[in-house]
């Protein structure tokens, strides 16, 4: 390969995911130190790139213009002209989805790499590699890049946070009667998919045990949230729903804890080195990446719900013993 790099990575979704590809956009740094990095990645999660040192391009796919059939052709072929114009040197799908395996190949890149999940799509790569489904992703991400050539070092798994978005998190501790100073708890109760969402109930009688011992509350979630978290604004705590991703990962910084699910911000926290909590069903591959034992699993064969309040309230009053407070930038 040329000494100067021009290559392409591809991940649409979600937001953990598109987090477990950082430390391979490291890796990907630390071989081609002065390639240019594009990252290709859903509209709503391109906002994450602004916390990626060392991509210097965004191409943000908008998918809801893409089902709109009056719609989605001009945008298609704009941005596949814009993917054959930039004349990438290197793709890496670490998606894998038939999607992004088309978009590599359509790039015309010379050298493709990719994560394949089911067969029939290696041959739109010029390296396809069969997915590990038993580590974590982020650690096949690394594999992929290894497996393709490349040297990968120690791992490297650094978000760097917007300083907008730390001062708005900032404002909204002040706008909101909370002192930086003080230990904050921070629950974020829903995620995607409603089969990893530990019982409202549990959460706001988490909240009332730490208020209790003198902890200030935040209840995060998205703008969907809002309504379903009306029980914790009744019960007087504060609630971020609907403040911007970027945002809510500041809160998350000032936080001395965040508990919640197998969600993106708790991820987004991990890579920012702020303590989490994951409440899960089993362990899979998306646990906090390099801390395994940050997480709350329920009982073999039963669901999230069977996670015991009290087990939480333990494991919550350990992690706050072990965590070094407040963020203090």
């Amino acid at each position: 390969m040329n000494p100067r790099e021009n290559i392409l990575v591809l991940r649409l979704k979600s937001i953990g995911d598109v987090l477990f590809t950082l430390p391979a956009v490291h890796a990907l740094c630390d071989n081609f130190p002065d390639a240019k990095i594009t990252f290709l990645t859903s509209k709503e999660n391109a906002a994450l790139m602004r916390g990626f040192r060392e991509v210097d391009d965004v191409i943000a796919l908008d998918r809801a213009v893409l089902q709109n059939p009056l719609r989605a052709a001009p945008e298609m072929f704009r941005q596949l002209r814009r993917l054959r114009r930039e004349a990438f040197s290197l793709t890496v799908d670490f998606q894998g989805y038939g999607e992004t395996a088309w978009l590599s190949w359509w790039s015309g890149a010379p050298a493709r790499w990719g994560s394949v999940y089911s067969g029939g799509r290696e041959w739109l790569y010029t390296r396809g590699v069969r997915r590990n489904e038993q580590i974590h992703l982020a650690d096949w991400n690394r594999s992929l890049l290894r497996q393709c050539g490349l040297r990968v070092g120690d791992v490297h798994n650094e978000f760097a946070l917007p300083e907008d978005a730390l001062a708005d998190a900032k404002k909204f501790f002040t706008e909101n009667h909370l002192d930086p100073a003080r230990p904050t708890l921070f629950l974020q109760p829903f995620t995607s998919s409603p089969h990893k969402n530990w019982p409202l109930e549990n959460f706001l009688a988490l909240a009332r045990h730490f208020q209790a011992q003198g902890a200030q509350i935040i209840f995060g979630g998205g703008p969907a949230d809002r309504a379903a978290l009306g029980p914790a604004g009744a019960a007087g705590f504060v609630v971020s729903a609907g403040t911007p991703l970027l945002v809510s990962g500041g809160l998350t910084k000032l936080s001395r804890l965040t508990v919640g699910g197998d969600t993106g911000l708790l991820h987004l926290a991990v890579a920012m080195k702020r303590r989490v909590l994951m409440l899960m069903t089993v362990m899979g591959q998306t646990y906090p990446f390099q801390h395994a034992n940050w997480v709350v699993t329920a009982p073999e064969g039963t669901g999230i719900a069977a996670i015991s309040l009290t087990d939480v309230v333990a494991a919550t009053e350990q992690a706050f013993s072990e965590s070094t407070g407040n963020a203090s930038c």
